[in-house]
């Protein structure tokens, strides 16, 4: 599969992702990415944001590939199991929040994070040294969501803040991801 064969739906966390993010520079750069915009980046609210996300994959007029970054990855996780069958063929999930660790009581709704297999491909991106998830829990989700595991190494949140812009790497593995589906 190809890029131009698909609905690329970026899903930003908490706060959204700034303009230097790298999914908002995939935004600009990919034609057939768009992001979930939510009401309220700066109070995440589970149930809003999770019938947003099957809103937007319901819209979607083709396939469907998920790119989902920190509180993004568990609202595609809360979701899953309403998105209509067969309409996401892969989800790219970076970076996803311990939220059973988390001191972040914005994130507290998200809790706790399903632990059922996704039923679609999927690929986790996690580094070593995320300030927001260990890489031993990263490792737990991906076995639980039947997700490959791609360690980032030293990436900390993998986020424009951790040196993590443009991210030529992350964009040849998606397009990796792709291809394989």
């Amino acid at each position: 599969m190809k890029s131009s064969d698909v609905d690329i739906l970026l899903v930003p966390g908490w706060q959204g992702s700034g303009p230097d993010h790298w999914q908002s520079r995939w935004e600009r750069a990919l034609s057939t990415a768009r992001r979930v915009d939510q009401a309220d980046f700066d109070a995440p609210d589970r149930q809003a944001w999770t019938q947003r996300l099957v809103e937007e994959v319901t819209r979607a007029t083709r396939p469907v590939v998920l790119v989902a970054h920190s509180l993004g990855v568990p609202t595609v996780v809360h979701a899953a199991p309403s998105f209509p069958s067969g309409k996401v063929v892969g989800a790219f999930l970076v970076a996803p929040p311990d939220l059973a660790a988390s001191r972040v009581p914005e994130l507290a709704t998200f809790a706790p994070v399903p632990t059922d297999p996704l039923p679609f491909p999927s690929v986790l991106v996690a580094s070593r040294t995320d300030p927001h998830c260990a890489y031993r829990q990263a490792e737990g989700f991906a076995l639980d969501w039947g997700a490959a595991l791609v360690d980032a190494g030293d990436a900390g949140h993998v986020n424009a803040e951790a040196g993590f812009g443009p991210w030529p790497e992350g964009s040849m593995r998606l397009l990796g991801f792709l291809r394989a589906l």
